[in-house]
């Protein structure tokens, strides 16, 4: 009985210690949940040239911002996906301490989470099939069947200022290029850095091309958790120290430069004030 019982304790408490490297406990101001180094950062897995996971290997604009607040905040970042319509959930519930994953700053969504920022904007275009030609913009959408990703905010716009497309949601935006390169939908529709990622991508090389009239105005924030104003302006630093080092201009440069990409109006930004 005496093995028995301290079987059972050392099996309890291996599991406390597996349990302790794996991340658990709660998110301190302006730190990392899951150790004093360790920050947990949402991004995308499938967009490529801004959150891309490959094998074991990540790459993209977002993913080397979140690198390099990471590093001015001391912490060493360990990454997870983010979908769009998980967002707000995953910094509400703590489970990640920030995310950097394409995301728009907006009226409502600052109603549930924190940001800092913005470090980047974009504008939404729509990406089509390279022999298209009746497509130019969204007012020649009438009709015609246009994907997005759900919970995403160029979807919100199309479903208010165009409600005769007809509009097909999948959860990720490498979904909506494949149903778009096998002729299902007409056009896709995100910002047009996401858009130039997948054309640029040697599988849709010849066969993809944005139309490159930018309808909107999409500044990309660090999400946070809600009203947490020291780690907010940690961020904020951070971000700051990053456009005046010239390093947010290599940062663009390695990733968007390929796919010929130019930043618009507005870049490099200057980050907002928190609170």
């Amino acid at each position: 009985m005496k093995r028995t019982t301290t079987t059972v304790l050392a099996l309890v408490s291996a599991a406390a210690l597996a349990l302790s490297g794996c991340g658990a406990g709660t998110t301190g101001a302006g730190g990392g949940g899951g150790g004093d180094d360790s920050l947990r950062v949402g991004i995308k897995f499938d967009q490529p040239g801004m959150g891309l996971k490959k094998g074991e290997e990540y790459s993209g604009l977002d993913v080397d911002v979140a690198k390099y607040v990471a590093k001015e905040l001391g912490k060493t970042p360990t990454f997870s996906e983010a979908p769009s319509p998980q967002r707000e959930t995953l910094l509400k519930a703590e489970q990640l301490d920030m995310i950097v994953a394409t995301y728009s700053i907006t009226d409502k969504r600052k109603q549930e989470v924190g940001f800092a920022g913005p470090y980047f904007v974009a504008g939404q275009d729509l990406l089509v099939r390279s022999d298209e030609k009746a497509i130019t913009g969204p007012e020649t959408l009438s009709g015609k069947k246009l994907c997005s990703v759900k919970g995403s905010t160029p979807a919100q716009r199309v479903k208010e200022e165009h409600p005769d497309v007809q509009l097909q949601e999948y959860d990720t935006y490498s979904k909506c290029v494949e149903e778009l390169v096998n002729g299902t939908v007409d056009a896709l529709t995100t910002d047009d850095t996401i858009l130039a990622g997948y054309a640029s991508q040697q599988q849709y090389a010849g066969k993809l091309k944005l139309v490159g009239k930018p309808f909107s105005e999409e500044k990309y924030g660090i999400g946070l958790k809600k009203d947490d104003a020291e780690m907010c302006q940690k961020v904020t630093d951070a971000l700051k120290k990053m456009v005046d080092s010239g390093e947010w201009q290599k940062i663009v440069d390695a990733n968007l430069g390929p796919a010929g990409f130019k930043p618009g109006p507005g870049n490099p930004p200057t980050p907002a004030a928190c609170g």
